[in-house]
C-alpha cells in the first residue's frame, strides 16, 4: 500500500542500515541505534547510542557518509580506530558521576545560540543514568568546542513534576525563534507509564515549567521535529511496552504545523507511515529521526530503531537494529 502524506510526500521502501548479526550492514557485530542525523559542513553525520560488545553501559558513537555525498539511507560507515574499534564520541572526564553506570542514550543533535558565550553552539543532548541501564534518567549534553565533543559535569534537565515520576529521557530538540525547545519522555517502560513532555529554554540549560505534551494513553515515544519549506514536520512513535499487546496504533506517525508548538492540538491530524508488522529485522519501530537535504528538497528520510527476537539464552534475547525509510515528493 502506498502512503501519501498531506504535504505531498510518498513513503518509499525501507532499508536496514545496521544489524549486529547481518555482515552486509557493516556493523561489525556492534549494536547501535537511536540515530540523530545532521549535516555539518559538507558531510552528513549520524550519532548513535550503542554497545560495541552488546554489554555494559551504552555510549554515543558516530557514523558518516562520504564528504559531499547527498543524504541517503545507504553508505553509512561507523567511525572506528585503526584497529577496528568503535570510537566513543566523548570521554567521561566530567560526566561519569551522572552517566557512567547507566550509559548515554537517545542522542539529539541541535545547533542554537548560547547567550552566555555570545555565539552559536553545537550540542548533542542525551539521557544518562547514575544508577544502571534502565534508569532513572536525567538529560544532559555534549558540546562541540571546535575540536572535540566535551562532556558536562551535571545534567541540565531533571524530573521535577509529579507526573514525570522521577525520570526524563528520549529528548528531541530544535532551536527556533530564540528558544531551545525540547520534547521528551517521562515515566517508565517497566511500569507501563509513558507521558510526553515539553519545555523551553533561553540557553538550553535552564528550562521553563515542564508541561504535558501528550497523555500516557497515547504511549508517544520520540517526537522528532524538523523545519522544512514554510513550516515544520514531525515524526513520532507510538509504542507497546511491557505487558501490553501490540495494537494497530503501534508504529511511526507523521504530522505537520506552521510553528514547532508545544501544544499537540496545534499539529495536524497524524498519519501512520510504518505499522508494527513483523519485517523480521524489526517490528514496532521507535526513535524516529527525520532529516531533509537542502540539495535534494524532493526527498527526505526517517531513520528509526527496530528489534527482533533471537534464540539466545539470558534475560534479553533480542537484537537492536537501525533502519531508514525514504520519502519522495510527488505532485
Amino acid at each position: 500500500m502506498t502512503i501519501k502524506l498531506p504535504n505531498g510526500f510518498v513513503v518509499a521502501g525501507e532499508t536496514k542500515i545496521f544489524d549486529p548479526r547481518d555482515p552486509s550492514t557493516a556493523s561489525g557485530g556492534a549494536e547501535v541505534s537511536d540515530a540523530t542525523v545532521s549535516k555539518r559542513g559538507d558531510q552528513w553525520w549520524m550519532y548513535l547510542a550503542g554497545q560495541p560488545g552488546r554489554y555494559g553501559a551504552t555510549d554515543i558513537f558516530s557514523a558518516s557518509l562520504p564528504a559531499g555525498a547527498p543524504l541517503s539511507a545507504w553508505g553509512w560507515a561507523l567511525t572506528r580506530s585503526a584497529d577496528g574499534q568503535l570510537i566513543p564520541l566523548s570521554r567521561r572526564d566530567a560526566s561519569n558521576a551522572w552517566d557512567g553506570k547507566g550509559g548515554r542514550h537517545c542522542p539529539s543533535y541541535v545547533r542554537g545560540w548560547d547567550p552566555a558565550q555570545g555565539r552559536p553552539v553545537e550540542r548533542i543532548y542525551y539521557a544518562g543514568s547514575s544508577e544502571h541501564l534502565w534508569g532513572p534518567y536525567a538529560i544532559g549534553y555534549l558540546e562541540w568546542d571546535g575540536a572535540q565533543w566535551v562532556d558536562q559535569p551535571e545534567p541540565v534537565f531533571v524530573a521535577n513534576e509529579e507526573w514525570e515520576r522521577g525520570s526524563v529521557y528520549e529528548p528531541n530538540l530544535v532551536y527556533f525563534d530564540g528558544k531551545w525547545m525540547m520534547w521528551y519522555v517521562a515515566g517508565s517502560n517497566h511500569q507501563d507509564y509513558l507521558v510526553h513532555g515539553f519545555a523551553q529554554s533561553e540557553d538550553g540549560q535552564t528550562w521553563n515549567k515542564h508541561s504535558i505534551f501528550a497523555p500516557p494513553e497515547m504511549k508517544m515515544f520520540d517526537f522528532c521535529v524538523r523545519e522544512h519549506g514554510a513550516g515544520f514536520e514531525a515524526v513520532f512513535a507510538r509504542v507497546s511496552v511491557t505487558g501490553t499487546p501490540v495494537s494497530g496504533e503501534t508504529g511511526l506517525w507523521w504530522c505537520s504545523a506552521q510553528r514547532p508548538s508545544g501544544n499537540l492540538a496545534d499539529w495536524s491530524q497524524p498519519v501512520q507511515i510504518i505499522d508494527a508488522e513483523d519485517r523480521l529485522w524489526h517490528s514496532g519501530p521507535w526513535k524516529p529521526s527525520l532529516a531533509f537535504d537542502d540539495a535534494q528538497p524532493q526527498r527526505g528520510f526517517v531513520f528509526f530503531d527496530g528489534m527482533y527476537r533471537t534464540g539466545d539464552p539470558g534475560p534479553f534475547p533480542f537484537v537492536f537494529t537501525l533502519g531508514g525509510v525514504e520519502l519522495n515528493h510527488v505532485k
